[in-house]
């Protein structure tokens, strides 16, 4: 079978020229890999390695998503093909290709697109989506995935990334075409013109816009140095503008600045990995700065580095997330700005430290599944019914929203406030960290951490599924000693607590387990929906910071031993 199709696709008359020498030196195992399934298009779109074959990101295949996406929209109607679809993409190997390609696809359906002239964030394509009225969008990028990968999202008509119910309607569709390789992406000449090549008016409407989330624009910016890097992404030119504009003191990393798609000058350009600060740190310790500011390639989310004690501590998601809201709630609560009913909204797997602030502020918290599209449909329901209102919404991996004018993570906007903030703090003689400390001592001792097993391929996908399914029909009492006060399964809908079975409701059907224990901490597991890892969750509560770390480490220890 796998075979047949690898045979299909070397001697098929419409394969893309390039990939027809790199197919014929496959050897087997890379031939099975590449063609033993069809690569998922799933609630998330399509992430993985680029070249040939039916498991793999290339022309064919994402030829393939846009058939599903077109017939989508065609039978959304005719205004539907008009308002058509805003197309974006970051640096990476065959994004642009990719991007103008996606728009020739849907021009052969009549359906109208506006591609940006070059690579653009992620959140100006939610933002172009809005600014267009557009029926959709598409976003070309991996986000903070190795070079070898490559992507592709889809958004709704609010620029929020389509939530399951809508995505499964363009998922039957994508797996209803049979033959990727019969897809043509050859328009007419009165089709071409229905593709708008878009850039700077759109810009400098997003950049006004990202300007206005500042509370307080006219703070003394004179004593805060701030190093900022993009990894060779897309946030380089939105980031250094807005921060010229508002008038702050940074300097860029130029060796990460230009757009490259092998990621030369960083070991990782994904700011969760220590590696991805190296050279900024480098460059801090020479400026003497006060904050290090890092992006992600596509420019949605954002880690920090705040000098602290002679040192650069990095903060995590959900420490930079805390010292976001303690900032902007703050300053909402002091200027008498803060809305009437206020919510915020972050994930099942973000820290409880984040609620607790919130609620010294009077704001209400509501959870949603892991995926900023949950955040973003939130969003759109209280838009519609004004029931409350939107303050902030953040999730533990390092991406926030500050101000919803577009719906998904903004990292230009948070770049923005953190340096506003890191103004604020240091006239009054503290650090980020000083502030983050602060909340703990306030608010109860919480560390917070990830750790993931990488399982690749057919194999791995089937023992990330037999640890799921293995921890779910067990009962587990105790992790580390410490009583199961509560589990939580989101796959099953269903809440066991003091022995007794309840629903788990509000929530899609999705593959998470929590467990909540009696001092306060929890565990979540899930499987990646970007990379094939299985991922733990630990939000730890502790009498202290270094109980908090030590307690992390046993239940870390005692997660390893529970999926041997």
């Amino acid at each position: 079978m796998v075979k047949d199709i690898y045979e299909k696709w070397l001697n098929h008359p419409n394969l893309d020229p390039s990939y027809k020498e790199v197919l014929e030196q496959m050897d087997e195992g890379q031939i099975n890999d590449a063609f033993y399934t069809t690569i998922e298009f799933g609630t998330a779109g399509m992430r993985g390695l680029l070249g040939p074959g039916t498991n793999r990101i290339n022309l064919h295949t994402i030829r393939k998503a846009n058939v599903g996406f077109a017939e989508y929209i065609c039978a959304n109607g005719e205004d539907a093909m008009k308002r058509g679809v805003a197309i974006g993409y970051d640096n990476r190997h065959m994004s642009k290709e990719f991007a103008m390609d996606s728009a020739k696809v849907l021009a052969t359906y009549n359906i109208a697109s506006y591609v940006f002239e070059s690579l653009r964030p992620t959140p100006e394509l939610s933002f172009a989506v809005r600014h267009f009225k557009c029926f959709g969008g598409i976003m070309v990028t991996a986000s903070h995935n190795p070079k070898e990968y490559n992507g592709y999202k889809l958004y709704d008509e609010k620029g929020c990334q389509l939530v399951p119910a809508l995505a499964q309607q363009v998922i039957d569709r994508v797996n209803a075409v049979e033959d990727e390789l019969a897809i043509k992406a050859e328009p007419s000449a009165e089709q071409e013109k229905l593709i708008t090549v878009i850039g700077k008016d759109v810009d400098e409407e997003y950049y006004k816009n990202v300007l206005s989330i500042q509370l307080n624009p006219d703070i003394n910016k004179d004593d805060v140095k701030i190093i900022f890097t993009p990894e060779h992404g897309t946030a380089n030119i939105p980031v250094k503008e807005v921060y010229t504009r508002a008038g702050y003191h940074f300097i860029a990393v130029e060796e990460q600045c230009s757009p490259d798609p092998d990621f030369s000058n960083t070991p990782t350009p994904n700011p969760e990995e220590a590696g991805s600060y190296e050279l900024a740190i480098e460059y801090a310790k020479r400026e003497d700065a006060d904050i290090i500011l890092v992006c992600d390639p596509d420019a949605d989310r954002m880690g920090v580095g705040v000098k602290h004690d002679g040192e650069y501590k990095l903060l995590t998601g959900n420490q930079s997330g805390a010292v976001l809201i303690e900032y902007i709630f703050s300053q909402l609560q002091a200027k008498d700005r803060m809305p009437n009913n206020p919510v915020m909204f972050n994930t099942v797997v973000t820290s409880d430290l984040g609620e607790k602030i919130a609620t010294k502020y009077g704001v209400a918290t509501e959870k949603t599944l892991t995926g900023f599209k949950f955040i973003g449909e939130k969003v759109a329901k209280y838009e519609i019914t004004n029931e409350k209102q939107y303050v902030f919404g953040y999730e533990e991996s390092y991406g926030s929203l500050i101000k919803p004018f577009v719906r998904d993570k903004d990292a230009p906007q948070a770049c923005l406030m953190l340096a506003e903030a890191a103004c604020y703090y240091k006239a009054k003689g503290k650090t980020l960290v000083d502030v983050l400390y602060d909340l703990y001592a306030e608010l109860g001792f919480y560390e917070e951490s990830q750790t993931s097993l990488k399982l690749e391929g057919q194999a791995g996908a089937q023992r990330i599924q037999e640890i799921l399914a293995t921890l779910r029909k067990t009962s587990v009492e105790t992790i580390n000693d410490v009583k199961v006060i509560r589990f939580e399964d989101y796959k099953e809908s269903k809440i066991i607590e003091n022995g007794k079975e309840e629903e788990l409701c509000g929530f899609t059907k999705s593959d998470v387990l929590k467990y909540y224990l009696e001092d306060g901490s929890w565990i979540a597991i899930r499987p990646s929906g970007t990379e094939p890892k299985c991922k733990f969750y630990y939000c730890i509560k502790g009498t202290s910071l270094d109980n908090a770390h030590e307690k992390t480490l046993a239940f870390q220890n005692a997660m390893a031993e529970m999926i041997k």
